[in-house]
């Protein structure tokens, strides 16, 4: 129909031709006679190929705050924002930007060390989780040395087909100052 045919019909009718095939196509979609647009699903790893990727980004996660790398260890950090660190004795951090700036902060200590062993993972389609045995250490806290032994867990999700670090949880197992 011509813009011109269009402007000569009556208000009802030009309601009619404008406005009401929008108003079917939107009943038709919500009833579910037509089916939106599928987008299709991020590719799917062999749990091989899950469980090497996310163990390569647990192990970078870890060497990063080791060697006090804070540009590596953003690169293990969900691009979403989400994340929580839970350690005794302080409030939960929950977003990357607070993790990377206590970290920021805690990497400016000098003579600290940080060994870490990965103890157990579990690796699902976009979850996984992995246990972590960790040891810090000063060479001297108040006169003497100080080491504080802890288990870790750590909660990846897969984004874009990639592992990222979005939950660590720290325990102490053993300090140089229990006794």
């Amino acid at each position: 129909m011509s813009k011109q045919t269009n402007a000569m019909l009556p208000m009802s009718s030009r309601f009619l031709f404008t406005l009401l095939p929008a108003l079917i196509v939107g009943m038709l979609f919500s009833s579910g006679c037509i089916e939106a647009p599928v987008v299709p699903e991020p590719k799917v790893n062999t749990e091989a190929e899950n469980i090497t990727a996310f163990t390569a980004t647990m192990e970078k996660h870890l060497a990063a705050i080791s060697t006090k790398n804070l540009d590596s260890l953003a690169s293990t950090m969900s691009p979403e924002g989400d994340m929580q660190l839970m350690l005794g004795g302080m409030e939960t951090i929950v977003s990357v930007d607070s993790f990377m700036s206590f970290h920021e902060t805690w990497f400016r200590e000098p003579n600290w060390t940080f060994d870490t062993e990965i103890l157990n993972i579990e690796v699902g389609e976009r979850v996984g989780m992995a246990i972590v045995e960790s040891m810090y250490r000063e060479p001297e806290r108040d006169g003497k040395p100080y080491f504080n032994r802890m288990t870790i867990s750590y909660v990846l999700r897969k984004i874009n087909n990639k592992w990222y670090v979005i939950k660590d949880h720290a325990t102490s197992v053993e300090k140089s100052t229990d006794s």
